[in-house]
């Protein structure tokens, strides 16, 4: 009996909480406040129901109770006398039509939608933006969430209470948009249900390929959002798009859970209701009219694959001229690369790989693993083997989907075994870091160019075929932007591999850049006080940067501190400066005030040798640090520069008028100020 009582809560629950929370916001104008308030009432029907029975309606008592929470609330608070009235007084008059057996909650039918713009805000990341709509559009739980997305519970709680955060602290009315930003709203909340799709479908990482789960309640939301606004083309062609692709899923997997292409896949295993439902829908969006629109278009390339009775009957002319129009409303690369597919199918490979060569430069697919496996696809079908090898290996390498990766190397395989060529990049980049001769800075840092070159170019390239042209790409694609330094530091690490290697100049084209260095001006007593009371900050952090400012020495300095090197009585440190091995390293010396001296013994807990300043995770087996970058007690690494600093510049980034962060260095007092 009692398993059956929690069934059946968390049914209603499932199916009204969007309804009850959407209700309860526009009451309280909080959405953190209406979801704990709905979550009151679930917790009432989980004391109470397995007592009372289930009520003929379970979602009107729950609505009620939810509300009754919310008049006390606001009767508590002393707020809004005048709409309590007004509140009560209606409540009294339904209560009682909500308490029979076809009683319905008195939603207001546009408070669902209201609360689906509300949870979708553009205000919002859009990781936090999936997490609360299905929380509290979907009712799912944090621990349901977390495990749909594969991250923890933790991660996800923190994402949700950062969104309800954010949406009280920038005053996001509880309202439908008006005609000026109903489009840009509407498109963020399309955006949103077709990303908790398209992660069910076809999972960013782990070992399946798909989380059907995710794809259910993409495809509920979608409806739902169809229902509330049928007059926009725009949701129904979503709608379409979700229904067809979802059509394939008993099709889309073998046997072992491996991915089975669409040109191979059983198409009598397609789901012809959703199919149907899905040509349903595009009539609907066609009905309403309007110019087509990203998603419309996206759903009649999908029409056009359910069409077909098999992969040779496909229209591959027509898809290529859709995706042609849909490169003009949504030039986006992955787009774009999607009618490279296409244009190959329709038109030749050759035709397919010139569009896709032209995408190599593009800094969004620099680690997009089907760019890739779209090139080794193309290369396959010009009878480019070798090229297409290791072109499908370097997909691979970036997949992190288990089922993706597999798949991917066993495309490589079957290829057949590469000729042999001499040594290959992988090979020969580890050989160059593992020289007696280099020091661990120097290695490190040549380390970080080369597994660009690695990751961008492919374990298995030829290193005789290596070019500078591919390294320009390469160096456009990732530090095109980069500052001169950053920029030069690469470019020499790559000079020394080449002549190491006895390639030609494989920086050729690649002019050494000079820049002039500004000194940023130290942080004033306000911004540094302001820095001081950021809410929830970390003892690490806390420690680091006062430890930066009291002491003014360099970032790089301190975080190579040693608990070893510590003098925690007279507040000071011994500090070696690494050099190049050639160089005998440089002592320093660093002292604090007492700020440091109280947060350090903290920090330390009692840790006697290793380094001060630990990374927040142990490091994984192919990312081995050199023993003095480990903590022998914990297992985890030194702190990087480049971590220390990102964090910095996230933390201070509402600090900063121009919303950039400050930089570790604005942490050193002014001159005479020490």
């Amino acid at each position: 009996m009692l398993p059956d009582v929690h069934r059946t809560v968390d049914a209603a629950w499932k199916l009204e909480s969007a309804k009850i929370v959407a209700s309860l916001t526009r009451m309280v104008r909080d959405v953190g406040l209406a979801e704990e308030l709905a979550q009151d009432a679930l917790v009432a029907a989980l004391e109470q129901w397995p007592v009372s029975g289930v009520p003929d309606n379970p979602g009107a008592w729950l609505t009620t109770t939810a509300k009754r929470r919310a008049l006390d609330h606001l009767r508590r608070a002393q707020r809004l006398e005048r709409k309590q009235e007004q509140l009560a007084h209606e409540l009294g008059q339904r209560q009682e039509r909500q308490q029979g057996p076809d009683a319905r909650p008195d939603d207001e039918p546009d408070d669902v939608l209201r609360l689906v713009f509300l949870s979708c805000h553009p205000v919002l990341p859009t990781e936090a933006r999936a997490a609360l709509t299905l929380r509290l559009l979907g009712g799912l739980t944090a621990e349901e969430i977390a495990r749909a997305f594969l991250v923890t519970e933790t991660v996800i709680t923190q994402r949700v209470a950062a969104a309800k955060r954010t949406l009280a602290e920038e005053s996001v009315p509880f309202e439908l948009p008006d005609g000026d930003h109903l489009a840009e709203r509407l498109s963020s909340v399309l955006e949103v249900i077709y990303l908790i799709f398209n992660e069910g479908y076809s999972a960013t990482s782990g070992d399946d390929l798909m989380r059907p789960g995710l794809c259910l309640e993409a495809l509920r939301l979608g409806r739902l959002l169809a229902e509330l606004a049928p007059r926009e083309p725009e949701v129904h062609g979503l709608v379409a798009l979700m229904e067809i692709q979802a059509s394939r899923a008993a099709a889309r997997t073998g046997p072992s859970g491996e991915p089975v292409p669409l040109h191979e896949q059983n198409r009598g295993r397609w789901d012809q209701l959703l199919i149907r439902r899905g040509f349903t829908a595009m009539l609907k969006a066609r009905e309403v009219g309007g110019a087509p629109g990203p998603y419309m278009l996206q759903a009649a390339i999908a029409v056009c694959h359910a069409q077909a009775r098999s992969a040779e009957d496909t229209d591959w002319a027509q898809i290529a001229a859709l995706y042609a129009a849909l490169t003009r409303v949504l030039p986006t690369p992955v787009v774009r690369l999607n009618r490279a597919v296409a244009v190959g199918k329709a038109h030749g490979p050759q035709a397919g790989l010139d569009l896709t060569d032209a995408l190599l430069t593009d800094p969004v697919l620099r680690d997009y693993h089907l760019l890739p496996g779209v090139r080794g696809d193309l290369l396959a079908g010009l009878g480019r083997f070798d090229e297409a090898r290791v072109e499908f290996r370097r997909a691979a390498s970036l997949a992190r989907n288990a089922a993706e990766r597999a798949f991917l190397e066993r495309r490589a395989d079957e290829l057949g075994a590469a000729a042999p060529a001499g040594p290959v990049l992988g090979q020969a980049a580890e050989e160059f870091l593992g020289r007696d001769d280099l020091d661990p800075a120097t290695s490190r840092s040549y380390g970080q160019t080369l597994r660009r070159l690695r990751r961008t170019l492919g374990d298995q390239q030829p290193l005789a075929s290596l070019t500078a042209e591919q390294v320009a790409r390469v160096f456009t694609t990732t530090w095109g932007e980069a500052a001169p330094a950053t920029w030069n530091r690469h470019r020499a690490a790559v000079r020394s591999f080449g002549a190491w290697a006895c390639l030609d100049d494989l920086t050729a084209g690649l002019d050494r850049r000079a820049g002039t260095r500004t000194r940023a001006r130290p942080l004033d007593p306000a911004q540094l006080d302001a820095v001081w009371s950021l809410p929830d900050l970390p003892l690490r952090e806390e420690t680091l940067w006062r430890l930066l400012h009291e002491s003014g020495a360099g970032a790089t300095a301190v975080l190579a501190l040693d608990v070893e090197d510590l003098d925690l009585d007279d507040r000071r440190a011994r500090t070696r400066i690494r050099t190049p091995a050639s160089v005998r390293p440089r002592d320093g010396r660093v002292t604090w005030r007492s700020g440091t001296a109280r947060l350090l013994p903290l920090l330390l807990a009692g840790r006697t040798r290793g380094p001060v300043f630990l990374s927040d995770r142990r490091p994984g087996p192919a990312r081995t640090p050199e023993a003095a970058d480990l903590c022998p007690d914990t297992g985890r690494r030194r702190l990087s520069y480049e971590r220390a600093e990102y964090l910095f510049k996230q933390a201070t980034r509402p600090l900063d008028p121009a919303r950039d962060g400050y930089t570790l260095h604005r942490l050193k007092p002014a001159p005479g100020d020490r």
